[in-house]
């Protein structure tokens, strides 16, 4: 793609853009983020029953909407800034989701049309989903883009990934207990989830040597609840709280058992310790937390 015409992964507080680094450390064009905006914008709106904010968010939502319906077939970096070469089922779910919530503001005048269109895009992501990215009955990390005279096809031995727990929560592209998602979660659970233990991304992660994240521990906890396996999510939430520091802090990954840890001090040396707090590992806890509690 024209990498001067997309629109930005990242923004500040402030809400202005984060231009990419000279040194082009973290890539640029990665649409799942675009998706969850609108997911998480209507999840709000339901929560506080306030749809006055849809009136101030007009135009970024339509446009938001175009450009997904432009580019969502385009290879990108996946939700941990790698891989822009492939298409990923847990960006598409996320478009799916973003999708899905706008198509329920049909009843707003000015959205009317983006919802419409919007309903009809979803059901073409699913179905690009259906037909391409379960591979051995269960759901593929990576997809390569259609080539010419080539269709799209999942990528051989791309392993799991527990970021494809998206792909039934939150975003409920696939119901939880579709055959594709169990047999994912069971792969997930397998290779994935040290017994007593939290989490890791895949198998092969060298970041700051792959360790354990608490995000994807308590959002597989999350899962637990769901489907009626509260013990689990209890056990998995004793683990995170057993990760906290002294002020409550949780990380985005714990470095005891760590699955390359001859890669965990050349990341330390060039960027620093592991990421603490880290606002996604408080969320999925609190998320977690609730779910049991409900």
């Amino acid at each position: 793609p024209d990498y001067t015409a997309i629109l930005n992964t990242r923004f500040s507080l402030e809400g202005f853009e984060e231009v990419r680094g000279d040194d082009g450390e973290w890539g640029n064009f990665q649409v799942d983020g675009y998706g969850s905006w609108l997911w998480g914008l209507a999840e709000h709106v339901k929560m506080t029953e306030d749809r006055s904010l849809l009136n101030e968010l007009i135009e970024p939502i339509k446009t938001t909407v175009r450009y997904l319906q432009m580019v969502w077939q385009l290879p990108n970096y996946d939700c941990w800034e790698e891989h822009p070469e492939y298409l990923h089922p847990y960006s598409l779910a996320s478009i799916y989701g973003g999708l899905k919530a706008v198509s329920e503001f049909a009843d707003i005048p000015l959205l009317t049309e983006s919802a419409r269109q919007a309903a009809v895009l979803a059901g073409e992501v699913k179905h690009f989903l259906v037909q391409y990215a379960i591979q051995d009955g269960r759901f593929s990390k990576h997809l390569f883009p259609a080539q010419k005279g080539q269709p799209v096809k999942p990528v051989l031995n791309s392993g799991v990934d527990a970021s494809l727990l998206g792909l039934a929560l939150p975003y409920a592209v696939f119901d939880l207990n579709d055959p594709a998602v169990s047999a994912t979660i069971q792969a997930i659970e397998k290779d994935l989830h040290l017994p007593g233990g939290g989490v890791y991304r895949y198998k092969e992660d060298v970041y700051y040597g792959g360790g354990e994240w608490i995000l994807l521990t308590a959002w597989l906890g999350w899962y637990y609840v769901l489907t009626g396996k509260k013990d689990q999510a209890r056990e998995m939430l004793k683990w995170i709280e057993s990760t906290s520091a002294e002020n409550g802090d949780l990380a985005e990954q714990v470095n005891v058992h760590l699955l390359a840890p001859g890669h965990f001090e050349p990341w330390v040396e060039k960027w620093g310790q592991v990421a603490s707090p880290l606002l996604w590992s408080h969320a999925m806890t609190i998320i977690l937390q609730k779910a049991i509690e409900g």
